[in-house]
């Protein structure tokens, strides 16, 4: 596969970038995002300090099927829009793959999300088991190493670098809020990863390219 095939994605997208250099190497795209030197007992120690929205798990629970029921209907738009993964990780207690739809953000070396229920989401907890994971993405379906990140001088150097709004992963409102509103959105974003796991996504192998450039490249 050459750079010219992947060159046929979007390059609005911004996943382009990381696609060339990550697939098939099994190396990660941002060297300098070391490991994260929290241990698990250090991280579950963050407990103490979880967000307000943690105690509120509860609703995204019960929404889950409603949830997954609105994903298979409308899975070809999430697939390919901006601001939106589609995230599989394995279960921790089942070993079966979960999925569950993530607000993100792509770089041209990785992909970030933060857990908006700190360490209670159950696609956080999967990640400390294993943190081999598969992403869909702009109509790409990668294979991927998930990275937690804990360390706060890293998370707000992140979110300042790569802006986004969770709470409304939309272009039109992005394109506000990155350029008129930006100070603004970077200050809202310092304080809502403080409390909470930032995920850094490096990508690896290519495992499905999206029908046009399947269609491109025959």
């Amino acid at each position: 596969m050459d750079q010219q095939q992947l060159g046929l994605i979007d390059p609005g997208c911004r996943l382009a970038a990381y696609c060339v250099d990550g697939i098939g190497s099994g190396q990660r795209c941002c060297p300098q995002l070391n490991a994260d030197p929290l241990g698990g007992a250090s991280r579950r120690g963050a407990m103490a300090q979880e967000p307000l929205a943690a105690h509120l798990h509860f609703i995204p629970r019960a929404l889950r099927r409603p949830q997954n029921a609105l994903v298979r209907l409308l899975r070809r738009y999430f697939e390919h829009a901006p601001g939106w993964v589609l995230l599989t990780t394995r279960g921790r207690k089942t070993g079966l793959p979960r999925q569950v739809l993530l607000p993100c953000e792509r770089t041209p070396e990785c992909l970030i999300v933060i857990s908006t229920y700190g360490w209670r989401s159950n696609w956080i907890r999967n990640i400390e088991h294993d943190a081999n994971v598969t992403i869909t993405a702009a109509g790409w379906v990668l294979s991927g190493y998930a990275e937690l990140v804990e360390e706060f001088e890293r998370k707000t150097h992140l979110v300042s670098e790569h802006p986004f709004f969770p709470p409304a992963p939309f272009a039109p409102i992005h394109a506000v809020l990155r350029t008129l509103l930006r100070p603004l959105l970077v200050m809202l974003l310092r304080r809502w990863v403080r409390p909470r796991p930032l995920v850094v996504i490096h990508p690896g192998s290519l495992l499905s390219p999206p029908p046009h450039a399947r269609s491109g490249a025959a």
